[in-house]
């Protein structure tokens, strides 16, 4: 009889194989200063010109003085062994890219704020506003390039109800911007519309004719949210921390040959896991975007879909050679546990576990392969989690939020790590 491993932590028949970390070694990139108080959040990734890696996250915690710039960026010349600082920037939930031949790190300080570098990340701008007197929020999320032009999600909160974690009213709106275009510049932005997770299933808690998912898993009600236990919070459902992609397939039933359609991605704050929140945005004729839900055949639609590790930011990369997408993402393990019976130290709710990064890949965004565990922590204090990555030739970089035994908790880690996957087109199956 063939031995089968159970997924559950801690129970592992005895067998001849196991699964092992692609890439459970790293290198430290940032580490705090003081772990009880500061911590290391928005790990972003992007290979600049000459194959030069180029890191950014940001600080925070009470220990974290207000008037010291919170984010930072980091260089590579030698595929990730070593890492020197270049820049601070006064904003945070920040990602680099490249438009053009110019590396941009665009984020946030309640306003949109982006740094330009044209020497490859030597040398940066002062930090511009986009927006003025607005509240946006994301994480370190994907970038599109098509059509000649850059595209990148940012997330604005467009109303003010909600009493706790107010992620029932973010809107992500995708903005597109020329590659051969000056992205300081708010004028050569084009912002999609806005639509909220509130505003699209307003009464989703409450309403009857709404059911048989599970959805939400923990009462948490407009405006204040629920205690499914002592300290365990649960704010009302909703969206955050957007990828977007395209479909290329023509045999895709959202594939769209004028390549106007863009297919936004989205951690689903449910209560559960296994799920991402979806939505679409159309460029119009005259350049405007707008922001809609998708369709399936039988013209219901398409808020919810399978997605491993959907219950915690994740990262999406498309990758032409082998036409799959690649999502790396949170492993859960017992979201099943009663919250009131979770250890002290665990985190939260229990579909918020965060020490295990896992691959997968798929031709369709719906149906995902496994391809392995890409780093672990020794602990569920010890997160890898909030992970971003590239592909650099054959090889996939992953810079995670991470914590080692001296961390305050899974959330409020001391570490950035850099992580290789050595081959990874060789995990497909």
């Amino acid at each position: 009889m063939i031995g089968v491993a159970a997924c559950a932590v801690g129970v592992m028949a005895e067998t001849s194989w196991r699964v092992k970390p692609l890439a459970d070694d790293y290198v430290v990139v940032c580490e705090s200063p003081s772990p009880s108080n500061v911590y290391c959040y928005t790990p972003g990734l992007a290979v600049a010109g000459q194959g030069r890696l180029v890191a950014t996250m940001d600080f925070g915690g009470s220990g974290w003085k207000k008037e010291e710039p919170r984010g930072r960026i980091f260089v590579s010349d030698d595929r990730g062994k070593s890492w020197a600082q270049r820049a601070s920037f006064p904003f945070l939930h920040a990602r680099p890219f490249m438009a053009g031949k110019t590396l941009y790190v665009l984020g946030h300080a309640g306003d949109l704020m982006v740094v330009r570098s044209d020497d490859n990340g030597e040398t940066w701008s002062e930090a511009v506003k986009l927006t003025d007197k607005q509240n946006w929020h994301q994480s370190a999320c994907n970038v599109w390039t098509a059509n000649g032009c850059v595209y990148l999600v940012m997330e604005r909160r467009v109303t003010q109800a909600i009493k706790s974690w107010p992620v029932g009213e973010l809107a992500p709106v995708l903005m597109r911007g020329r590659l051969d275009a000056d992205l300081t510049r708010r004028e050569n932005w084009t912002f999609a519309s806005e639509l909220s997770f509130h505003d699209t299933l307003p009464n989703i808690e409450k309403d009857p004719g709404i059911d048989f998912f599970g959805v939400p898993f923990y009462d948490s009600a407009y405006p204040r949210g629920a205690l499914p236990a002592p300290r365990r919070n649960s704010a009302p459902i909703g969206w955050l921390e957007t990828n977007v992609i395209q479909f290329t397939d023509p045999g895709h039933y959202w594939y769209d040959p004028a390549g106007k359609t863009f297919h936004l991605w989205m951690r689903a704050h449910t209560g559960g896991t296994g799920y991402a929140a979806v939505a679409k945005v159309v460029e119009r004729a005259d350049g405007s975007m707008v922001t809609q839900l998708e369709k399936v055949p039988s013209g219901k639609s398409a808020l919810f879909l399978p997605c491993p590790g959907g219950q915690m930011r994740f990262h999406v990369l498309y990758d032409a050679p082998t036409r799959l997408f690649w999502l790396l993402s949170t492993q859960a393990t017992d979201s099943m546990t009663r919250a009131e019976m979770l250890p002290e130290d665990r985190y939260n709710l229990p579909n918020n576990e965060r020490h295990r990064l896992q691959l997968h890949f798929s031709k369709n965004m719906v149906d995902w392969c496994f391809a392995g565990l890409v780093a672990t922590g020794k602990t569920p204090r010890e997160a890898r989690h909030y992970a971003s990555m590239v592909i650099d030739g054959d090889d996939l970089h992953v810079l995670s939020r991470s914590g080692d035994s001296r961390a305050k908790s899974a959330h409020d880690g001391n570490l950035i790590t850099f992580h290789t996957v050595k081959k990874f087109r060789d995990l497909v199956y």
